[in-house]
């Protein structure tokens, strides 16, 4: 596998089978409501959100922006595919997660990657663990430790740095829909947003392919300037997913969700470094 093709395999593996409190039943998620109606309705409730998140949001084009501004966190994210070869009857799967821990203090951050799915080819996915460490950079996969110090580009900064906006992308602008609630432990406001307003990196659409949003959940934390939850649900049709060389037709699931806000997570060289 190109070192181009890890790269970007591994900002799509940033999508992490959630926790007990992730929603996994398509029921689960709303189904979608226009951006008019939410405003519509919004006065009619108590559930505004503070300033300036009272306001059309557009500050999470990536759904992890912002988080660096905060003393730590953790946040899982996945993502999963079912469906078949377009045009085809061949059935195809892909899952990727990733879990990340972060430590403002000492400039720390670690993530653990697993992917599978015969999506990935003859590799079927990715597992790696990664540490940034200050200016130092570790990574270990299948076993072998590959170190990138001071700053020094290479498989272990870059795996270490990727973020999950690089992966799911996120919101260009939304606008509060009149909900609010407690969700990871930190209170959280209810946002809409228009379909043309999502960017997904990791879903690309081949000649005369289509993406539509089945339902969406976008929850924000106006204390923490951060996004707490993101789940979306995406039937597409001839698209390419993940750079795979074949387009696919079937349905894409995405969760990323935040916890441990203002946590900050003890982090060390990994094992095997």
């Amino acid at each position: 596998m190109t070192l181009r093709a890890f790269l970007f395999l591994t900002l799509i593996l940033f999508l992490a089978a959630c926790d007990q409190s992730t929603v996994q039943d398509l029921e689960d998620v709303p189904t979608l409501a226009s951006v008019e109606e939410m405003q519509t309705a919004l006065p009619l409730t108590q559930n505004a959100p503070p300033p300036p998140y009272n306001l059309p949001v557009t500050a999470f084009t990536r759904i992890d922006n912002r988080l660096n501004e905060l003393a730590g966190w953790r946040y899982v994210v996945s993502l999963e595919f079912t469906g078949v070869v377009a045009r085809t009857p061949r059935e195809v799967t892909a899952s990727a997660s990733a879990e990340s821990w972060f430590n403002q203090l000492s400039r720390a951050r670690r993530i653990v990657v697993t992917s599978s799915g015969d999506l990935f080819g003859e590799t079927g996915g990715i597992d790696y663990e990664a540490v940034r460490l200050g200016d130092d950079s570790f990574l270990v996969q299948n076993g072998a430790c590959s170190v990138n110090l001071a700053n020094e580009t290479g498989s272990a900064q870059s795996a270490a740095d990727l973020g999950a906006g690089l992966l799911i992308g996120g919101v260009s602008r939304a606008v509060p829909a009149g909900r609010q609630a407690t969700l990871n432990g930190i209170p959280v406001y209810g946002y809409a947003f228009e379909p043309a307003d999502l960017s997904l990196p990791a879903v690309r659409l081949a000649d005369g392919g289509t993406q539509t949003i089945t339902g969406y959940d976008l929850w924000i934390a106006p204390s923490a300037n951060a996004v707490i939850r993101f789940y979306v649900n995406l039937d597409v049709e001839n698209a390419i997913l993940l750079e795979s060389q074949l387009p696919v037709t079937g349905q894409v699931i995405i969760r990323y969700d935040l916890y441990d806000v203002g946590t900050a997570f003890n982090i060390s060289v990994p094992f095997g470094c």
